[in-house]
C-alpha cells in the first residue's frame, strides 16, 4: 500500500500541474474572445479559426480539467444525503462509485472515441467551416480527457481504500478540505439547527 501511496502521490501532483495550465487556457480563451470581438465589431474583420480556436480550449479546460476537479473534490456531490452520513459510509459508496460507474466509464468512452480521433488524424480532416482548423487536436481531448480522469480515478481509489485501512486520517486530499456545496450544506444545517433551538424556547 506504501508503493500505491506514492502512485497517488504522483497522480495528484500532475493533475495539480494540469490544473495550473489549464487556468493559463481560461485566460487564453477570453483574450482571443475579446481580441475576436474588437476586430470584428470594430474593424468588420471577423475569422472561423479564431472563433473555432476559443471553443477548443473551453474543450480542453473542460475535457482535461475533469480530473483535477476529482482531485479538489469539486465534483457535484448529493450534499444533502451524504452530509448525513459518516465519512466512512460516504468512502465506500465513493469507492462502490468508482469502481463500478467511474472507472468502467472512461474506460468505454476512451475506447470508443480513439478510433474516432485516429480518424480524424489519419485523414486530416479539417472544419467544415471556411478557415476552419484542423479537427484531431479537439478529437484527441476526449480520449486524454478520460484518461486523466481514468488515472485520477486510480488515485482517489488508494485513498480511500488506505482510509479504510487506517493507513490515512482522510479519504481524500487533506488540503483541499470540503468543497464549497459541503460548507453551504454544512451552513444551513447549522442555521435550520439554530433557528430550532431558538424556536424551543419558552
Amino acid at each position: 500500500m506504501t508503493a500505491l501511496l506514492r502512485l497517488s502521490g504522483w497522480i495528484d501532483a500532475f493533475n495539480e500541474r494540469v490544473g495550473r495550465l489549464l487556468s493559463w487556457l481560461v485566460l487564453a480563451a477570453v483574450l482571443i474572445s475579446a481580441g475576436n470581438a474588437i476586430m470584428r465589431k470594430t474593424f468588420n474583420i471577423g475569422s472561423n479559426a479564431f472563433l473555432e480556436i476559443q471553443w477548443y480550449l473551453f474543450a480542453a479546460v473542460f475535457m482535461l480539467g475533469a480530473g483535477y476537479a476529482f482531485l479538489k473534490n469539486a465534483h457535484v456531490r448529493i450534499d444533502f444525503i451524504s452530509s448525513k452520513l459518516s465519512t466512512r459510509t460516504n468512502t465506500v459508496i465513493d469507492i462502490l462509485g468508482i469502481v463500478v460507474f467511474l472507472i468502467p466509464l472512461s474506460l468505454i468512452l476512451i475506447n470508443l472515441s480513439w478510433p474516432l480521433f485516429m480518424r480524424a488524424y489519419d485523414s486530416g480532416e479539417m472544419s467544415q467551416n471556411a478557415g476552419g482548423l484542423i479537427r484531431w487536436p479537439v478529437l484527441l481531448l476526449i480520449p486524454a480527457g478520460f484518461g486523466i480522469l481514468l488515472v485520477q480515478a486510480v488515485s482517489e481509489l488508494i485513498k480511500r481504500v488506505a482510509y479504510l485501512q487506517g493507513l490515512r486520517d482522510e479519504p481524500m486530499s487533506v488540503e483541499h478540505g470540503p468543497s464549497d456545496e459541503e460548507k453551504l450544506a454544512a451552513e444551513l444545517a447549522a442555521k435550520a439547527e439554530l433557528a430550532a433551538r431558538e424556536g424551543a424556547r419558552p
